[in-house]
């Protein structure tokens, strides 16, 4: 497997691709243009960093490894990043982040897809959730590597530390439909209850109004299930394009440098409705109460649809969770040891 230096990146709302630029590798720095036709779109798919004009972008290695943060976020990091790395070291290759990305290839988040892209084997080794949860736990503890092609091909490049996979079930109402879910499983860390704790934390988002994708826990042999959720970058066949808080901002989520404030401000920014504001500080609240302290900039997302709409994503990853230090990773009003009620009113 040689190299990548060149990518083609493209935008699926979920009919015709629409061609928005290439990606460069040259003297060790990445570059970026948009193609002529996208700019003419009028799309604007990272507005404060990577804004719609002709010329070519250029950034430095951090915080995205040379990408913009609007490509950063379709890199996967934690079990994602694990995953990937396993398979380049099979094939002997040192990857470039443009390498990563013709790995994701159209199974990213939201609907940027990028090629050429690396073609996977099928995911047919597996029997059940259980036979996942064996085979994710084994690579874990660097027993094997045996399935880690046909996982990665179920992973879609998600993020985070907790292995996930992306399968379509049959839709609720009946119709026949299937859609994509995201199922997690245990990582090294959490306990056998972690998928139940993070369902319960759904069940009572939903009771605190807050917005939120369909969730379900299904059946463990061990333990009592595992969490799922239904895609919200992905509707009725179509999809919507994705970024965070982290990739608009061109932000290292990693250094909880972000103040709910700053959310607010952002979300009014990109959205220009105050009700999507609300939402955004709803889930603050929610997580400050309910102690989810692992709120970084990459667990804030929003969505643009073939219009060019922007809409605050529903909220994700909830659960509890201690934070750096102990500390609420997103500040309020500059408070993260111990943010109160006091501080919310004030943000």
């Amino acid at each position: 497997m040689n190299r990548t230096s060149h990518v083609f990146v493209s935008l699926d709302f979920g009919t015709k691709p629409l061609t928005v630029g290439q990606l460069l590798l040259r003297n060790h720095r990445i570059h970026f243009s948009y193609d002529e036709s996208f700019i003419e779109q009028g799309l604007e798919l990272s507005p404060f960093i990577l804004p719609l004009r002709r010329g070519v972008f250029t950034f430095t290695d951090t915080p995205f490894e040379g990408l913009a943060g609007l490509f950063g976020d379709s890199l996967p990091d934690g079990w994602g990043r694990l995953l990937a790395d396993r398979y380049f070291a099979a094939h002997a290759l040192s990857p470039t982040p443009l390498d990563r990305l013709i790995l994701v290839g159209n199974n990213g988040p939201g609907a940027l897809i990028y090629s050429p892209q690396v073609q996977l084997g099928e995911p047919s080794t597996f029997a059940d959730f259980d036979d996942i949860a064996s085979h994710t736990q084994a690579i874990l503890q660097g027993q094997s590597s045996e399935t880690v092609e046909e996982l990665l091909a179920l992973n879609a490049s998600s993020a985070g530390a907790r292995p996930k996979i992306v399968v379509n079930l049959p839709n609720s109402s009946g119709s026949g439909r299937e859609e994509p879910w995201l199922i997690k499983f245990a990582s090294n860390y959490d306990t056998i209850d972690c998928g139940a704790i993070e369902y319960v934390y759904s069940l009572i988002a939903q009771k605190a109004h807050l917005r939120i994708s369909q969730t379900h826990l299904f059946d463990a042999r061990i333990g009592p299930g595992y969490f799922g959720t239904k895609r919200f970058d992905r509707i009725a066949g179509e999809r919507l394009h994705m970024s965070s808080a982290s990739g608009l901002l061109h932000a290292d989520f990693r250094i909880p440098a972000l103040d709910y404030k700053d959310l607010l401000t952002l979300t009014l920014s990109l959205t220009r409705d105050v009700r999507e504001v609300e939402h955004v500080f709803r889930t603050a609240v929610f997580n400050v109460l309910a102690h989810n302290r692992d709120d970084h900039a990459k667990n804030f997302s929003f969505t643009m649809d073939r219009s060019g709409q922007w809409n605050a994503a529903p909220a994700y990853d909830l659960t509890f969770s201690h934070g750096p230090g102990g500390e609420q990773s997103t500040l309020v009003m500059g408070e993260g040891r111990n943010p109160t009620t006091e501080h919310l009113i004030a943000c």
